[in-house]
């Protein structure tokens, strides 16, 4: 009996393959996601190792490394070696240039083993001579010709450089220069080398070539192949590959998590709709333990093929888009072909499926013989909860409650130090995940408030409105088992959309003490600026605006009844910087007080002044310097320090009576146009302004802005690209529920039809349904993910606010709800062609 049952399930299920995939389509999408992750883990270790290699592809053996240095001498020695058709020296050292910094690498400029391109003037060939980079000459205004002085290595007085070439190279960070490694060598004074790179002559056997190299040193060196080292370089960069790939499959684990719960609920409609036909084999002898073996049977049959089917669509994707992107001009590698973990894979939907549809098999089990009396053959979904899941859910919301209000007390205070936010962040985590799985057990009874409130509004639309709100109403269970997953969805990607607004927050807030403005020309070590160079960055208006010179000091001391206050010997760095007049100091936070009452007699001090000298706003001292004093009053505190690092904020004129000096110590400016030409322009102007004096140096402070606003921008599209497959499930879900209840609702529809309701009435009142999942869902993750969002962004202890991205936030708001609409439509199409005598008739 318990064969002839499972037989006729398994064959039931094999007849309908459309029915099969549509049931397992939650299970298709994630192992599609899962295995498109380990293919996509392949193409960029393979990338990674083909393209980030720092040795060139002819190198056929590496002398030498970090803990082994070969010295010019043996550099020369191994050029003798017979069977070496080439070995240049690779060298690397630091050189000041005026105030700006050049990264100085020996390469020989042409040939297998360069690793540059020479695209104007002539490449070096003397000390003294070096090439550069295209964004070198731009930033640093060292285009062919130009002659500067320097010095590095063991070269400590500044001497004379000559720019005679213009470079190309893969990474043009904008302070590189390159030189033939005796010039290197010859300039800065150095009689060792990094390592050194070989190429063999063709056709001489490498094992040959490594023993004679071995036996002309006198020391006995490190010889590695260049493939070697090449595996070792691509290695360091995968293993970054690889961490960050761990973090992906934290998000995968979730988006197969949600892909569960999907599964789950598709297969309590699938059964509901075969309650008659369940009924009549229990009537005829079937056991309860034979029906669930049979439906998990068909189960595992979904799991195979939804997995396959899955497997095979990733394979083929992984397998197309390298050489599109090849053909496109991106050298991107491409995977292999992991049968392991494709098994695996399949295996892994086998079971997924296994233990999703174990829950609705137990229920469907327990249907009475005497159901087949009924006329229809599907049954209505349970509308509430058991005591047992009402306990428990009760639980978890209680677990998930003391959680978060233990995370609560391990906020860190505003002056706390040695805070370790692991302890409660694993805390914020456990609460999230319990409260998630509370809203797992009690969703019949959240969506019911929840619906009354999201769905008023579509109640006004008159009979159809009212028709959608009550078709989600009457099956609660299976509105709250896929509003659920939008919620998870929704939950994380309002979390990564929150706690990214919050950092970019702080990051501008710190960027506008670090970096106020575009550019600063400043005096070494503090030293004043010639009054012509802050003439000549006014007058260049065109190229420039927001021109702010200041003056700045590093030891004024601040004293009180005649007593010094603080522990600081030699002061504090104190500016006169007019802030109103940088837009990037709008971002600064502001722990007392206020920058606007800064003004004469009035200062704002950094957060480590303050804490050393216990000032607080309100409380007046006195400025000391060089035996005078101005007497002042703290106006404003900030957290930590002020702009240009600054622990003294004061007016112009406190410093004049003070006694120093008018002179500028710097100059702030912001480029006049947008964009890279724009920037450019500007450091022309500027070199210009500068014409070469000693002691004056330039810094590109919008470099280190637009690198930190491209590394946080880049994080938070891949967290959000991530937690968006648990939407894309989600989504996949809603259309796979919307179609499955079609069938399980035919009479329903025909019986609408009949009493007047249009083919297109029909469609817009189940493609609403569709959208009610979207909205309660949407609903319910924001009023997950804000507060949890808050939390995480506290707990991490860097003093970022809370930042509400509203429109982004509404925008996600809107975006799932018109895609869970969009789910719902194909479906709601099909129930519409139905004729309404058709529909009556048929069974259910």
């Amino acid at each position: 009996m318990r064969a002839a049952i499972l037989r006729t399930q398994v064959g039931a299920a094999a007849r309908r393959p459309g029915r099969l995939v549509l049931t397992g389509l939650a299970v298709l999408v994630a192992s599609f996601v899962v295995f498109g992750t380990v293919l996509a883990q392949q193409i960029t270790e393979g990338t990674a190792r083909d393209n980030l290699s720092a040795t060139p592809a002819a190198t056929d053996l590496v002398i030498g490394g970090p803990d082994q240095p070969p010295s010019v001498e043996a550099l020369s020695t191994v050029r003798a070696v017979p069977g070496v058709a080439e070995a240049v020296g690779r060298l690397e050292i630091g050189v000041s240039v005026g105030e700006s910094y050049l990264n100085l690498r020996a390469d020989p400029g042409a040939g297998p083993l360069s690793t540059v391109r020479l695209v104007a003037g002539s490449y070096p060939h003397a000390a003294g001579e070096l090439a550069v980079t295209r964004r070198t000459a731009e930033r640093l205004g060292l285009g062919v010709g130009a002659v500067t002085r320097g010095f590095g290595g063991e070269r400590s007085t500044p001497t004379r450089l000559t720019v005679t070439g213009m470079v190309e190279t893969s990474d043009d960070a904008g302070y590189d220069a390159y030189a033939p490694q005796a010039a290197v060598s010859a300039w800065a004074g150095l009689t060792t080398v990094n390592r050194i790179d070989l190429r063999m002559t063709p056709g001489v056997p490498a094992e040959t070539v490594r023993d004679r190299v071995a036996v002309a040193l006198p020391a006995e060196p490190e010889i590695r192949t260049g493939a070697e080292v090449r595996q070792a370089e691509a290695d360091a960069a995968a293993e970054q590959v690889a961490k960050l790939f761990a973090l992906v499959g934290m998000f995968v684990a979730v988006a197969v998590a949600a892909a569960a719960l999907v599964v789950t609920s598709t297969f309590r409609i699938v059964f509901a709709q075969r309650m008659r036909q369940l009924a009549l084999l229990r009537a005829v002898g079937a056991a309860r333990g034979s029906l669930v073996g049979a439906l998990t049977a068909e189960g595992a049959l979904t799991g195979l093929v939804a997995g396959a089917v899955g497997v095979l669509a990733a394979l083929a994707v992984g397998h197309g888009v390298p050489p599109l992107l090849r053909a496109a001009g991106l050298a991107v590698s491409s995977p292999g072909v992991p049968l392991a973990a494709a098994l695996a894979v399949v295996a892994g939907a086998v079971v997924l499926t296994v233990l999703a549809v174990l829950a609705p098999a137990f229920t469907a089990s327990r249907v009475s013989p005497l159901e087949a009396l009924r006329a229809a053959s599907t049954t209505a979904g349970r509308r509430g909860v058991g005591v047992l899941r009402l306990l428990s859910g009760l639980v978890l919301v209680a677990g998930a409650a003391l959680a978060g209000g233990a995370a609560f007390t391990r906020l860190p205070g505003p002056d706390q130090e040695s805070y370790d936010p692991m302890p409660g962040l694993f805390l914020l985590v456990g609460s999230g995940a319990m409260a998630f799985f509370a809203l797992v057990a009690l969703g019949p009874l959240v969506v019911r408030p929840v619906l009354a409130v999201v769905g008023w509004p579509l109640r006004q639309f008159g009979p159809l409105g009212r028709l959608a709100v009550g078709g989600i109403g009457g099956t609660p269970r299976r509105a709250a088992a896929v509003s659920v997953v939008v919620a998870l969805g929704v939950t994380l990607i309002s979390a990564v959309a929150i706690g990214g607004a919050s950092m970019r927050e702080l990051a501008d807030r710190e960027l506008a003490l670090s970096a106020p403005a575009d550019f600063e020309v400043s005096g070494a070590n503090g030293a004043p600026l010639p009054a012509a160079v802050v003439t000549r960055v006014k007058a260049a208006r065109g190229d420039l605006t927001r021109v702010v010179p200041y003056r700045r000091i590093g030891d004024v001391t601040l004293v009180r009844g005649g007593e010094r206050l603080g522990t600081a010997e030699s002061g504090y760095p104190t500016t006169d910087l007019d802030l109103p007049a940088l837009p990037t100091t709008r971002d600064l936070d502001v722990a007392q007080g206020s920058l606007a009452e800064r003004g004469p007699g009035r200062i704002a001090l950094g957060g480590w002044v303050a804490r050393d000298t216990g000032l607080r706003v309100g409380d007046r001292a006195a400025l000391a310097l060089a035996g005078r004093t101005v007497e002042v009053r703290v106006a404003a505190v900030l957290p930590d320090t002020g702009p240009l690092h600054a622990g003294i904020l004061t007016d112009p004129g406190d410093l004049d009576r003070l006694g120093v000096p008018g002179t500028r110590t710097g100059v702030l400016a912001d480029a006049a146009r947008p964009g890279e030409d724009g920037r450019t322009a500007a450091v022309r102007a500027l070199r210009q302004a500068i014409g070469g004096i000693d002691g004056v140096g330039l810094v590109v402070l919008a470099d280190e802005r637009d690198r930190n606003d491209e590394v946080l921008g880049t994080l938070v599209w891949i967290a959000s690209g991530l937690v968006g497959l648990t939407v894309l499930i989600a989504v996949v879900g809603v259309g796979s529920t919307t179609a499955l209840s079609v069938v399980e609702r035919v009479r329903e529809s025909g019986l609408l039809r009949a009493i007047g309701l249009s083919r297109p009435g029909l469609r817009t009142m189940l493609t609403a349904e569709s959208g009610l999942y979207g909205l309660i869902g949407a609903s319910l993750g924001l009023l997950l993910g804000v507060p949890y969002a808050w939390l995480t962004v506290e707990m991490l202890g860097v003093n970022a606010p809370l930042v509400l991205p509203v429109l982004p936030l509404a925008g996600l708001f809107v975006a799932l709800v018109v895609l869970t609409a969009l789910a719902g439509v194909l479906p709601a199409r099909r129930a519409s062609r139905v004729s309404p005598v058709s529909a009556l008739g048929a069974d259910g």
